[in-house]
């Protein structure tokens, strides 16, 4: 079965891909139990069950946060963070 260029880009458009993204700023609340992280500008990131994080994670620790964006979805749960 041949198929066509113009076929295969179609199928390529319509495939919905997942982006990484990274973003950094200072916690300003952490819930441990239910995996949340509020930082100073107002964003919240909820963390994958599996997520590293440092014990010691606290309020005003600066943080990089590596994401995957999900379209018009938001984000999936962060699966890595770094304390800068």
């Amino acid at each position: 079965m041949r198929i066509t260029l113009p076929a295969l880009l179609t199928l390529g458009a319509l495939a919905t891909p997942a982006f990484a993204d990274m973003t950094s700023g200072t916690i300003l609340a952490y819930d441990r139990l239910a995996n949340v992280i509020v930082l100073t500008d107002k964003t919240h990131w909820t963390l994958h069950a599996d997520a590293l994080v440092p014990a010691d994670l606290k309020a005003g620790d600066k943080i990089t946060i590596d994401f995957v964006s999900d379209g018009d979805n938001g984000s999936l749960p962060v699966k890595k963070l770094e304390r800068q």
